[in-house]
């Protein structure tokens, strides 16, 4: 039997009909799901230090479980001293099991270590279903080795659903075990 990870055979089992309950769909296709997960670090020092696009490119691909890629400056910026086609981050988009199995750890273990946490803001979805978190360590994934980093730094996660309203994709986003702030 092939593996299925625990979060897609939850979202099966108990998140399409807490959902379907909750907004009255008529059909399981316009239950929302989540599409990706794209994890983006921009490091803005690499215009002098080449090699810290290296160790983001590492850092993301020990967290995600998945290559990451460096991404390159669309344009020139005189004024921080940025050439076009320069690297000046990493991103890895993560989608299937990888994606599933990220959110698991990133709820289970990654947020709990967070410093007097006490959830995560419910602000940041763009209008559109798809919710922006931003981190401020990466040091709260296990994968992380405290000893190896030369900087801390911070990263932004993307979950991108098929939702139609912030609503849905909150509701979505929370039955899959996000942790939002009580108001």
């Amino acid at each position: 039997m092939a593996y299925v990870a625990r979060l897609k055979k939850e979202y099966k089992d108990k998140v399409i009909p807490a959902l379907t309950e909750e907004f009255g769909y008529k059909n399981v296709m316009q239950v929302p799901k989540l599409q990706k997960i794209v994890i983006s670090r921009g490091v803005g020092a690499a215009v002098a230090d080449k090699k810290l696009i290296d160790h983001a490119v590492d850092e993301l691909t020990n967290i995600s479980g998945q290559k990451a890629v460096a991404t390159i400056s669309k344009k020139d910026v005189a004024s921080f001293k940025l050439r076009k086609g320069m690297p000046i981050g990493a991103k890895v988009t993560l989608r299937g099991e990888r994606m599933y199995e990220f959110l698991d750890r990133l709820v289970t273990s990654a947020l709990p270590r967070v410093r007097d946490f006490n959830g995560i803001k419910a602000t940041g979805f763009d209008g559109r279903g798809n919710y922006n978190l931003g981190i401020t360590e990466q040091i709260i994934f296990p994968e992380i080795d405290i000893d190896k980093i030369n900087k801390i730094s911070g990263m932004d996660i993307t979950f991108v659903t098929t939702a139609e309203t912030d609503k849905e994709a909150k509701s979505l986003l929370a039955e899959l075990g996000l942790p939002f702030k009580k108001n």
